[in-house]
């Protein structure tokens, strides 16, 4: 599931936020900056890369990305065949930029992924890759991992095969840009072709129970004296765009789990306490999720339009949990689904930003060609589920002390207010309680006899922004 994602913008950046933000990823240890034998060792790398003798340079690649992104892990080419559509799906070549053993290679492992924070991101590569030679900007010839993904009529995977090759982006497409080059259908096929095959491939989710999440981007401003959260919905584009690297990830794992090696991407399923508490979110936004919907079908009700859904999709991302990685090393796992996806499903489309995929691009291009795994992937394959445990325990500590902030600068002008709370869960004589506007959760002391789903009216006592404490108490 996506994470929730909150900038800060300019108007915000010399402000108490911006200070606490900075002093946050001081607490945590982040690091900031490369090594100089890091960097000297990507810069040769990217100096020396030669380009794969499969030339697909005459393929009309493109790339969509939220805009300003310079660090581009995929491209997309998809044509119609005499009976499906053939997807062409290009993933920056980091193996060929990244030496197992090397500088790079070892302060990579320690990082484990790009880290997104409300203030920039701190990132898994230095630069001369992550935004240059590995990146696959548009106009320049770029080394990729092509899956060639073949689907029939009714967009379901029929055949895959994955090698590297030459290929060599025609543009890179903001999200607003796609979406209105679609629209008024001024688009080259492959933009036309994308709503298709990603309405198709929504449709094969919904009959699996799937559900996909395209959290809203979140801007913070301080305008007049005053924070203030907006939040931008998410286009059509972008869930048809994710169904692609879904369909990617699926087909990944489909490679490893027939060869019985690699490393999938799982998730149980979510408890019934976490299913409750979700919907007392919604309907504290009043939104509630009818108890005969699925979970799937209720986010897609949902009106992108509406500031309450957006809110409703950001406490969606918390409502599965447990997701980790599980090694197969002859053996497939007893239960190897990603319940979010209702499928099994690897990560393997974003390698400049998320350290497994490296070796999973790797593993799935060997088994494709019929040669054993690479040793060096299999001998480290063990190490990756802690490193990216670790990686991703750290970004989510920084993200929910970042949103803490975030929440405590949305509230700091208005100490003494009261607010409507919905009791989301009770805990150690506590409880967890949502705002509707804004839309902050926040715990505060219960009184008796509460219970969740309980409206309470609270007024705010403290907003500290450089800790993130929000204190309410009962009005």
């Amino acid at each position: 599931m996506p994470d929730r994602r909150t900038h800060v913008t300019a108007s915000a950046a010399q402000s108490e936020l911006a200070e606490a933000l900075a002093a946050l990823r001081t607490s945590l240890d982040l690091p900031d900056g490369f090594p100089a034998a890091v960097e000297d060792e990507a810069a040769a790398a990217a100096g020396s890369l030669r380009l794969p003798s499969r030339d697909l340079t005459a393929v009309e690649f493109l790339t969509i990305d939220p805009e300003g992104s310079t660090d581009l892990d995929q491209a997309v080419h998809i044509e119609r065949t005499t009976d499906g559509y053939l997807v062409s799906y290009a993933i920056a070549d980091v193996p060929a930029l990244v030496h197992p053993g090397g500088a790079v290679d070892g302060e990579a492992r320690k990082r484990g992924q790009t880290i997104y924070a409300a203030d920039g991101r701190i990132p898994l590569h230095p630069s001369a890759i992550g935004e240059h030679a590995g990146s696959l900007l548009a106009g320049e010839d770029r080394s990729a991992y092509v899956w060639e993904l073949a689907l029939d009529a009714d967009g379901r995977q029929v055949s895959v095969s994955v090698a590297r090759a030459a290929i060599r982006s025609r543009r890179q497409w903001s999200y607003p840009e796609a979406q209105a080059a679609i629209d008024d259908g001024s688009g080259p096929e492959t933009l036309q072709l994308l709503k298709e095959v990603g309405q198709l491939r929504i449709q094969c989710e919904r009959e699996r129970g799937g559900a996909s999440l395209n959290a809203p981007d979140e801007e913070i401003v301080f305008r007049d004296g005053a924070y203030t959260l907006e939040r931008r919905a998410p286009l059509p584009v972008e869930e048809w765009n994710a169904q692609i690297s879904l369909l990617t990830g699926m087909a990944a794992a489909g490679l490893m789990l027939d060869a019985r090696v690699g490393i999938l991407r799982t998730m149980p399923p979510p408890s019934d306490d976490a299913i409750a508490g979700f919907r007392a979110q919604t309907a504290a936004l009043g939104l509630p999720w009818p108890e005969d919907v699925s979970y799937g079908e209720y986010l897609r009700t949902l009106d992108h339009g509406d500031p309450r859904a957006l809110a409703v999709m950001q406490a969606a991302t918390g409502l599965f949990r447990g997701a980790g990685y599980v090694v197969m090393a002859g053996e497939a796992p007893v239960d190897p689904l990603q319940s979010a996806v209702a499928a099994p499903y690897a990560h393997t489309t974003a390698p400049l930003r998320r350290l497994v995929d490296r070796w999973v691009l790797v593993i799935c291009e060997a088994l494709s060609a019929g040669r054993p795994v690479p040793e060096w992937v299999t001998d480290s394959l063990g190490e990756l589920p802690a490193i990216m445990g670790t990686s991703s325990r750290v970004a989510a500590q920084l993200g929910a002390a970042s949103v803490d902030r975030v929440e405590a600068a949305l509230l700091s002008d208005r100490i003494g207010d009261e607010f409507d709370a919905t009791v989301l869960a009770i805990r150690n004589g506590d409880m967890n309680v949502q705002l509707a506007d804004p839309a902050v959760v926040a715990s505060m002391p219960r009184p008796d006899s509460v219970l969740p789903g309980t409206v309470v009216r609270v007024r705010l006592t403290a907003a500290s922004i450089p800790d993130g404490r929000v204190a309410l108490v009962v009005a």
